[in-house]
């Protein structure tokens, strides 16, 4: 700390006189004082008065967030709805030209028979569809990866068909390694009326199998899921259960990816005259077990 400076002596021959402050140091203290003022209200008026506001109020602690996404068609009567899956892990409207993320197929067709090809697969307003000719030719779909456990939900229409052409939503093994690692059809029409709905849980080294069976009008958009946990499998036709198999040990062992498949049966019907058929699926979603 500095050291105050020593008073100054009085002049001799009386009282001191009063001391002034010059003129000048007056202006200048007035100078310093009006650019002190002036750089105060700069700094107000440029100072902004909050950050900036967000277009979109973020919402409230606990509040769902707000979105402009119009629900899928029929979200009233599917099982996530119903049942409180809530939001799932991978989401497929088929919006665009073709389907994206899927391994599309393109070989020789389901137990040898006619041929899946891409040319089969299109997907226009929001519609995927699968056409099968009357030379076999024919697509399916596979959504990788797969996930041990979960859920999985499609809503399909099956128009009338060529009872040669079954149509699928099923549960494949990632491993490759059918029958041991399971299959799980939560979704096959077999009959050319569309009128039923099989469904099959092939399970073990022999291809065994259990089979349920649903009479619906699958010509109409309707939801189909399914539900695969460590004690069961269930299958839910428009939000309600249809399917259960609480064996253990017909559950698949493995981690199983979802397929779209329309296949060819030619025993099923006359190989040299089979009708143009197809299959149409308005969306895909898939679920995490929580």
């Amino acid at each position: 700390m500095s050291t105050p400076e020593a008073p100054k002596p009085e002049p001799e021959g009386g009282d001191a006189p009063p001391r002034t402050v010059s003129r000048r140091t007056l202006y200048v203290v007035a100078g310093i004082a009006i650019v002190a003022v002036i750089a105060l209200i700069a700094v107000l008026v440029t100072r902004p008065s909050s950050p900036t506001t967000p277009t979109t109020q973020a919402p409230e602690p606990g509040a769902p967030a707000t979105t402009t996404e119009t629900p899928s068609a029929g979200t009233e009567t599917s099982a996530a709805t119903l049942l409180g899956w809530g939001d799932p892990a991978r989401v497929d409207e088929f919006d665009g030209p073709k389907p994206a993320g899927w391994n599309i197929y393109n070989g020789e067709g389901h137990d040898g028979n006619g041929r899946r090809t891409p040319d089969a697969i299109s997907v226009e307003d929001g519609i995927l569809t699968i056409t099968g000719d009357s030379r076999g030719n024919t697509g399916g779909m596979a959504l990788y990866p797969g996930q041990q456990y979960g859920r999985w939900e499609g809503r399909v229409k099956l128009p009338d068909s060529d009872p040669t052409y079954h149509a699928l939503l099923l549960l494949w093994p990632d491993a490759e390694d059918w029958p041991e690692g399971g299959e799980v059809d939560f979704m096959e029409a077999t009959s050319g009326g569309r009128q039923d709905v099989n469904f099959f849980l092939h399970y073990g080294e022999d291809n065994d199998q259990d089979k349920g069976e649903v009479a619906v009008d699958a010509t109409q958009w309707h939801n189909w899921a399914v539900e695969w946990t460590p004690d069961h499998i269930i299958g839910y036709l428009d939000g309600q259960e249809w399917y259960r198999n609480e064996n253990t040990d017909h559950l698949p062992p493995r981690p199983m990816h979802l397929t779209i498949q329309l296949d060819w049966f030619p025993e099923d019907g006359d190989p040299a005259n089979v009708r143009e058929s197809e299959m149409q699926v308005d969306w895909i979603k898939e679920y995490p077990l929580r």
